[in-house]
């Protein structure tokens, strides 16, 4: 059976479908019983969820506000 660190290790991957078939099924043998790492999983299933749900950001302007807030920076905390 998997320990929890290489059930971590191997999470984003088992999530994405790349792992082979026997380590899918390694992977869901510990899951079964580990409550750590099934709310592990979950969690990392919620928040796939909601980046994917996430809108793109806007990409123009960015240089120009980076600036701003680097010179506001500066300001509020000189050397």
């Amino acid at each position: 059976m998997l320990t929890c660190k290489e059930q971590v290790a191997r999470s984003s991957d088992y999530l994405d479908g790349q792992l082979s078939f026997r380590e899918k099924l390694m992977v869901r043998h510990h899951l079964m019983f580990c409550p750590n790492c099934r709310r592990f999983i979950r969690q990392m299933r919620l928040m796939q969820a909601t980046l994917k749900a996430m809108p793109e950001p806007p990409l123009e302007g960015v240089e120009e506000l980076a600036e701003r807030l680097a010179e506001q920076r500066r300001k509020d905390n000189p050397l």
